[in-house]
């Protein structure tokens, strides 16, 4: 009986292991399969998007060597997001540092991972520098924001304050006053250091608070937007009123003639005037009106820019003695201009110095009209200016003239120029009209294509041109009679607003359809206000135009171009080294 109740007890026992053992054995097991089946799923994706990641950075690199690398695209970054893209130091500054833990995680894929191309080592250095430039991006864009933030706590508290009653010393305006001085303090460190204190978030978070107190002291909601709305017109009035006063000190300062110019001037003009009149006759008067000699024309009132125009056109010349310079210039600067010819004459070729007074019928044609431009900048009305608009009158006898404005510098021969076919046209130029380049021009930039005359009579899309190296054909000039169609829209603007005020304009369109256009290499512009002018331009260039407010003999040129200029100026004359002109 003993013997059956310990076997029963046994067997008991081994069922009661075998219910309890079996099934775990049997989840151990199911487990195993699907966590290999699992694992190899997860591999064939893993593997599937490790192929794709390279393939992305292949891509990415061959983009990057054929076009350069792109800035990363503009994303305005949340409060929440500037804590992903910086965090604090831990030395005691309180500053705000690149959080380089990001930077590690995203790298480590691309360490274990070797890019299966040669040069794989350049490659990774460039997705490293890639990531550095997205990270700096990111910080910058976080502190730009944050500012922007700030500016506009002190708007809105500044407009709270405007509701405050005058002389108010409340304890609410007491801590609004401190806390707009708090945050535009910040901002002042944020923008001579580059760095996002802790300091300034709190101050941030502080103005928040007051600002919070104020909408519930002044919950008005209307009276605000209109403090708000005067405020912005205030500051755009500002804005502008600041951007004519710039424009005008860019536009004095161009016009500005130095002290050194001055004196030059007078140094001359005493020398011209203590010499016997037969001495002050310049060599050569009986080839002023040979037709068949090249023949340029410059007007201006700058003795040194002549000069500069001159020896450069003259020293590049393959025939100097067939070429003719006519300077033209007011009466104050003839003896100036006179004297320097005749202390430095221009070798074989023949100069002519005459005085604007002298065309007498200028006054009567032009100068009635001449006042009522409505402009103050002597460039525009002077007579000067507009005199390129009577070239048949000034030279009756001559066939061909080229003219020249004063701030360019000639690098090569222009002699062809009389050997190009005008085919029919007046004025030979280079154009204006290509968009990727600085001196693009478009005709609705400066003509009012609003006006029904203006629409009707001339095409907007017309390609535009530059004065400062032009030939003209005087007598296909006189056949057209152009300069009566400059005198009739000249009055036409007079009366209404046709263009803006300038030379450049009314050209276009008095010599609308009647041009010729001229291989860009004969004369490159934007050397006085564009500092990108391509080098391969400017030496394969035959005129070189200093056009802008930057002219090279002013202390506003562009440093980078003025040695074309200077190269021209004769430094170790006696009169420049008295006045301090040097380069």
């Amino acid at each position: 009986m003993r013997l059956y109740r310990r076997c029963t007890r046994i067997f008991i026992l081994c069922l009661l292991g075998v219910s309890v053992f079996v099934p775990i054995f049997l989840l151990s097991f199911r487990l195993k399969n699907l966590n290999s089946e699992v694992s190899k799923g997860y591999v064939e994706d893993l593997s599937i998007i490790k192929h794709r990641t390279e393939s992305q950075i292949l891509s990415a690199i061959k983009q990057e060597e054929g076009e350069g690398l792109k800035e990363p695209p503009l994303i305005v970054y949340k409060d929440g997001d500037l804590t992903s893209a910086v965090s604090f130091s831990s030395t005691g500054d309180n500053r705000i540092v690149f959080n380089h833990d990001v930077k590690e995680d995203r790298q480590k894929p691309l360490q274990k991972d070797r890019l299966p191309i040669s040069g794989e080592k350049q490659h990774s250095q460039l997705n490293e520098f890639q990531q550095d430039q997205n990270l700096q991006y990111m910080a910058h864009r976080a502190l730009d924001e944050k500012v922007k933030e700030m500016k506009d706590q002190v708007v809105r508290a500044k407009a709270y304050l405007n509701f405050v009653p005058p002389n108010s010393s409340s304890h609410f305006v007491k801590e609004l006053k401190l806390r707009i001085k708090e945050v535009e303090r910040a901002m002042d460190q944020i923008t001579t250091s580059s760095y996002l204190s802790r300091s300034a978030l709190q101050k941030m978070k502080a103005m928040n608070s007051a600002l919070l107190k104020a909408s519930r002291i002044y919950p008005d909601c209307s009276a605000m937007v209109k403090k708000l709305r005067a405020m912005t017109y205030n500051a755009e009035e500002q804005v502008r009123s600041q951007k004519m006063q710039e424009t005008f000190l860019a536009g004095l300062g161009g016009r500005t003639i130095p002290k050194g110019l001055h004196c030059l001037s007078l140094k001359l003009t005493a020398e011209y005037f203590s010499l016997e009149p037969e001495k002050r006759v310049l060599p050569n008067i009986d080839k002023l009106q040979d037709p068949e000699l090249y023949h340029f024309a410059v007007f201006s009132d700058n003795v040194l820019a002549c000069s500069v125009v001159v020896n450069s056109t003259i020293s590049t010349a393959r025939e100097p003695e067939r070429i003719v310079f006519h300077v033209v210039t007011d009466s104050l600067n003839l003896p100036a201009i006179s004297m320097w010819f005749l202390l430095n004459p221009p070798g074989k070729s023949t100069i002519q110095v005459e005085r604007i007074d002298n065309f007498r019928w200028l006054s009567t044609r032009y100068n009635a009209t001449l006042q009522k431009e409505g402009s103050v900048d002597p460039r525009y009305i002077s007579a000067l200016n507009h005199l390129r608009f009577y070239l048949p009158d000034v030279f009756p006898l001559l066939k061909k003239v080229v003219l020249l404005d004063h701030d360019v510098v000639v690098q090569r021969d222009l002699t062809g120029l009389w050997n190009i076919n005008m085919i029919g046209k007046v004025n030979g130029a280079v154009e204006t009209c290509n968009k990727v380049e600085p001196s693009f021009r478009r005709m609705e930039m400066f003509i009012n294509f609003t006006d029904s005359m203006v629409a009707k009579k001339f095409d907007a899309q017309t390609c535009t041109w530059a004065f400062g190296m032009n030939v003209f054909d005087l007598q296909e000039w006189r056949r057209h009679n152009l300069t009566g169609i400059y005198h009739k829209y000249l009055h036409m603007g007079n009366k209404r607003p046709l263009w803006k005020a300038g030379s450049l304009p009314i050209g276009w369109i008095t010599f609308y359809k009647h041009i010729v256009a001229l291989d860009r290499r004969w004369h490159v512009l934007g050397l006085g206000y564009d500092s990108g002018v391509r080098q391969t331009d400017i030496e394969q260039a035959a005129v070189i135009h200093f056009d802008g407010i930057s002219k090279p003999w002013l202390d506003i040129g562009l440093a980078k171009y003025k040695h074309y200029w200077t190269k021209y100026v004769k430094y170790e004359h006696p009169y420049l080294q008295q006045c301090n002109i040097h380069e």
